[in-house]
């Protein structure tokens, strides 16, 4: 890969009808909370979906989390604090997707 690109790596989450409002912010805030704790992660982003075309398929939140390389995210994957937000949003995922890219 160029030196240039960096690693994005997108998560989407559909939340089970079980899951309340509060715990939902609970679980936005713990994602956000990663990159103060995981210092691979260069720059994050998060939001719901407000698409006007109906083709989000129960996917309500995405998570944009970049890293300078390969290296971050294979830090970050197995890393403490990420591992506790895994099994702190577990329970309440009906479905997750994960995709990572090379930015051009």
């Amino acid at each position: 890969m160029p030196t240039e690109s960096l690693l994005r790596h997108v998560v989407l989450f559909g939340f089970t009808a079980e899951t309340t409002p509060a715990q939902r912010r609970t679980l936005e805030d713990a994602f956000a909370g990663l990159p103060g704790q995981i210092p691979e992660i260069i720059d994050f982003e998060w939001g719901t979906d407000v698409s006007v075309e109906n083709a989000a398929r129960g996917y309500t939140h995405c998570f944009l989390v970049t890293f300078r390389n390969a290296a971050g995210r294979d830090a970050y994957l197995p890393h403490p604090a990420h591992q506790r937000f895994v099994e702190l949003v577990g329970p309440h995922l009906a479905q997750v997707l994960v995709f990572d890219y090379w930015s051009r």
